[in-house]
């Protein structure tokens, strides 16, 4: 009986929610019932979305004992025998921790509402804006703590002071994707649909790995302008698979020249004394197409080879119509978080709020042959040099096996953009004019082929 009915009430729930009438158009007379209706239908959607997507069900995802587990960059091997050159690689357990240590943000409901709409939810349709929060914090958690940092749920007594200052730093960075319009959230869903509607985008509407990054790229930059803590970070979007080396280097090298203020008037300082804030990180965001209309399997060695680099933060894409995001694999399958559960919000700003809706005990695995083509590649760098040794290192992958070169994922180009292209401003590209828009539909009714191992 459910599998008929919650299939009618999904149907109807995403037609209400992209009708105009969604906007709030009613009198004061009416606010209180339409939002007790809207409720309702968020609680409804919520739970069809959650069995749909198998989250009311523990299944077991199976790994392998006889290779290796990458996550994002680090390796890890189930059976650690002398038999066997793993070289670094930890035990299995050691990935357990790292897996959900990463910051899981998924579908949220009764959040604050978004932006003059009436959505307190982004249940099927917020999934590639979720995917790239979780890329983002995934960066954040490297400039700020270092890929080597572990979250801990109990903490020893001789390891609290530590532990302490960590957690701190784990809470801030949660904050600032926390749901609501507050702007101490500056990269909350409420942002990003905020920044998404100076391009034409409204709430609810779907978006593309390469509209995202563009996204996160001006959160950060709005970001940088009232948070000191982003000063000493850079987002690049590469633009038509290209990396110009010299915008990068104009985006994070020290600036000289600076304008001083003494006494209150500006004045001019020799280049050698000018002010210099240091070299700043950069997360590097490329959006790419790997195929028309499925992926090309050409890129599949491409794909996993990035996954085992340092300074790789993830792959935002998911299958057709379903974003992920992937960061790891073990064989031809890709392990990745799915923003696809849809949990209550939690207030972020209360004294020590929840942690555990923020981390996944759930590993899912999708084989790589279901990749969608269109996806987006992330990478931080902290300094210069490793900066340079990224460019050095990165490019060996790029160029699928046996091409002799040709058909690279992406290229690295001297100089700056501006001096290649026609135009200079970068907008949002348009998703309606592409298929690599990420939405829920009745598609994702299919056998999903995910496996699922709870961690105990």
């Amino acid at each position: 009986m459910m599998e008929t009915i919650l299939p009618g009430i999904n149907n109807t729930i995403q037609r209400e929610s992209r009708n105009p009438r969604s906007y709030n158009t009613n009198s004061d007379e009416d606010c209180d019932a339409s939002e007790a209706e809207g409720k309702i239908k968020t609680r409804l959607m919520s739970m069809w979305n959650n069995m749909k997507y198998g989250w009311l069900v523990k299944m077991k995802t199976n790994f392998s004992k006889d290779s290796a587990v990458w996550l994002l960059g680090r390796c890890y091997h189930k059976r650690l025998e002398g038999d066997i050159d793993t070289g670094d690689a930890g035990g299995i357990e050691e990935f357990k921790l790292d897996f959900i240590s990463r910051i899981w943000l998924t579908y949220r409901r009764e959040f604050p509402h978004l932006n003059g709409s009436s959505f307190t939810s982004d249940c099927g349709w917020g999934c590639m804006l979720r995917s790239g929060q979780m890329l983002l914090a995934q960066a954040l958690i490297c400039h700020f703590l270092g890929r080597d940092w572990r979250w801990r749920a109990e903490v020893s007594a001789s390891s609290q002071h530590r532990l302490f200052m960590e957690d701190s730093v784990h809470r801030r960075i949660i904050k600032w994707f926390g749901d609501s319009a507050s702007r101490n959230s500056p990269l909350s869903l409420h942002a990003l649909v905020s920044l998404g509607e100076e391009s034409g985008k409204r709430p609810g509407d779907w978006y593309g790995p390469a509209s995202v990054a563009h996204l996160l790229r001006q959160a950060v930059e709005t970001a940088s302008v009232e948070n000191d803590h982003f000063e000493g970070i850079q987002v690049y979007v590469a633009q038509d698979c290209a990396i110009y080396i010299q915008d990068v280097m104009d985006l994070c090298e020290p600036k000289r020249g600076a304008h001083f203020v003494r006494d209150g008037n500006p004045s001019n300082e020799d280049a050698s004394n000018a002010f210099s804030i240091g070299w700043k990180a950069v997360v590097i965001l490329v959006p790419v197409r790997l195929g028309t209309e499925k992926l090309n399997s050409i890129y599949g060695p491409c794909l996993t080879a990035i996954l085992t680099m340092d300074n790789c933060i993830g792959i935002i894409g998911g299958r057709p119509k379903h974003s992920l995001y992937f960061i790891g694999f073990q064989d031809d399958k890709l392990i990745h978080l799915d923003p696809h559960y849809c949990q209550e919000v939690v207030d972020v700003w209360e004294a020590g709020f929840p942690l555990h809706s923020f981390h996944c005990r759930s590993p899912r695995k999708m084989t790589l042959s279901r990749m969608d083509p269109s996806c987006c590649l992330g990478f931080y760098c902290r300094t210069r040099e490793e900066f340079n040794r990224f460019v050095k290192n990165v490019k060996p992958f790029l160029v699928p096996p046996h091409q002799k070169g040709e058909y690279p994922m992406f290229v690295f180009c001297d100089g700056r953009s501006k001096d290649a292209l026609s135009i200079n401003k970068v907008t949002i590209p348009d998703d309606s004019l592409s298929s690599a828009v990420y939405h829920d539909s009745d598609d994702d009714l299919e056998s999903e082929e995910f496996e699922i191992l709870e961690f105990k």
